[in-house]
């Protein structure tokens, strides 16, 4: 039989089954989680199913948070946009205490560094938001430089922030398809036998601004050898996460290649030799949960190579995926426990957990906010009240319900028209909003000094 034509039935035969499957389910309303991704009418289908009014609590699980009523804490302040809370009563104490003493000391003379985490889905891929907040605290602070840079990226020609190139050959094992639990912040973890990367750090515009250059990586037997601007050198790895100096000078660029397959490589860091530093870690469909397998030791080695002042949780969008989905009661229980690991690992960071933006589907023949978005905002806010950390809604911060669809009909627009991605210009005003609302903490951190 013919090869094409052995492709052509299968394709046919599959399709034809999911679509069978698809319309029984639909119309005799029965449901299997396997099948419920692959639903092919799920996005055309919305009479019955779209306007069927679902009690939140359908299925509740009570036990996953108990939110105690205590005379000094009040959880409903989740959801206020446009502000940081720690959920305490006296709304004029700050919160993220750590983060802010150490924007004090740097503000007020100390010359040393303060990290910033930024941790996402394709929300913030490219640097989005987080380029806006670092170039906003960069200026109100101190520091220059884009900060962490992972050796290859999807969106390598995307990023305004920094120029990327990088040969063929690197070896890239990540969430999606490694084994190891010593995978980066970045979720990748690279390996070279003779390949190169060179990188421009496009945020530093002093050009007698001084760079650190710095090879973040982890350990290899023996020592490894790599070449940097040109000039050969040999490293020895022998911590679980090693910062290793490269180059420090006026220059924004650097050729780094590594002849070691035995060395796992993570990435450049570009900083200056104090100030703020935001590192972006984005990776593109994942909800947050895909930590759990990082090992808790490997993220004490990077606490002890590579501290950050406060950790920032921004995870959601990928969650609404199905437009009648309301509980997400299983997404708290996941993600409680990663965020205690962090918490335990990185025992003096403030954290922040940001909300899901707001994304739509079309319900009735338009474009609305998904049916869910309020059930997810809120189990996120029981993920930090539960955590001690601190809670910004996203959602509420752009408009609440329906301001995707808002965004997107501006002239110019704030955001995409897949109703779920704001663009470039979206992007910078929820950066700037998370960093008035940073700045709003900051005042009120400064007025308690006095």
């Amino acid at each position: 039989m013919n090869s094409n034509f052995r492709v052509l039935r299968f394709v046919t035969g599959s399709i034809s089954l999911y679509l069978l499957i698809s319309v029984a389910g639909t119309l005799m309303g029965f449901e299997w989680m396997p099948f419920r991704r692959v639903n092919l009418i799920s996005d055309i289908v919305f009479t019955d199913s779209a306007n069927r009014v679902i009690d939140i609590t359908d299925k509740p699980d009570s036990n996953l948070v108990i939110i105690e009523d205590l005379p000094d804490k009040d959880f409903d302040l989740y959801k206020k946009g446009r502000i940081i809370t720690g959920f305490k009563t006296d709304t004029t104490q700050s919160s993220l205490n750590h983060f802010l003493q150490k924007l004090y000391e740097l503000k007020t003379g100390q010359k040393q560094k303060v990290r910033i985490a930024y941790f996402g889905d394709s929300m913030i891929e490219g640097d989005l938001l987080t380029q806006t907040v670092r170039k906003l605290l960069q200026q109100a602070f101190g520091g220059s430089g884009v900060g962490f840079v992972p050796i290859t990226s999807q969106v390598s020609k995307f990023r305004q922030t920094v120029s990327h190139n990088y040969s063929g050959g690197w070896q890239d094992e990540n969430f999606k398809n490694a084994k190891t639990n010593k995978l980066y912040f970045s979720g990748h973890l690279f390996r070279s036998n003779g390949d190169w990367v060179q990188m421009t750090d496009q945020t530093i515009t002093d050009s007698a601004a001084v760079v650190e250059k710095n090879l973040l990586c982890g350990n290899a037997p023996g020592s490894a050898s790599i070449t940097v601007n040109g000039r050969q050198q040999n490293i020895n790895a022998t911590r679980l996460l090693n910062r290793i100096p490269l180059v420090t000078d006026h220059n924004k660029n650097i050729r780094l290649t590594v002849s070691n397959s035995a060395l796992p490589v993570y990435g450049i860091s570009f900083e200056s030799p104090y100030g703020v530093f935001v590192d972006n870690f984005s990776f593109r469909g994942i909800t947050g949960i895909e930590f759990a397998r990082i090992d808790s030791l490997f993220m004490e080695a990077i606490d002890s190579e590579n501290p950050y002042d406060l950790i920032i949780f921004q995870y959601g969008v990928n969650l609404l995926f199905r437009p009648n989905d309301r509980n997400f009661n299983w997404y708290g229980k996941a993600m409680l426990p990663i965020v205690k690991k962090f918490r335990n690992c990185f025992d003096k960071t403030d954290f922040l957990v940001v909300s899901t933006a707001d994304r739509a589907f079309r319900y009735g023949g338009e474009y609305k906010s998904a049916v869910g978005i309020d059930s997810l905002v809120k189990i996120q806010a029981m993920v930090a009240y539960e955590t001690g950390s601190a809670f910004y809604n996203q959602f509420a911060s752009m408009g609440g319900t329906n301001s995707i669809v808002d965004w997107a009909k501006r002239n110019p627009s704030l955001a995409n028209k897949d109703y779920v991605h704001p663009n470039h210009r979206g992007a910078e005003v929820l950066g700037t909003y998370l960093y008035e609302a940073i700045m709003h903490e900051y005042q009120k951190y400064i007025r308690t000094r006095k």
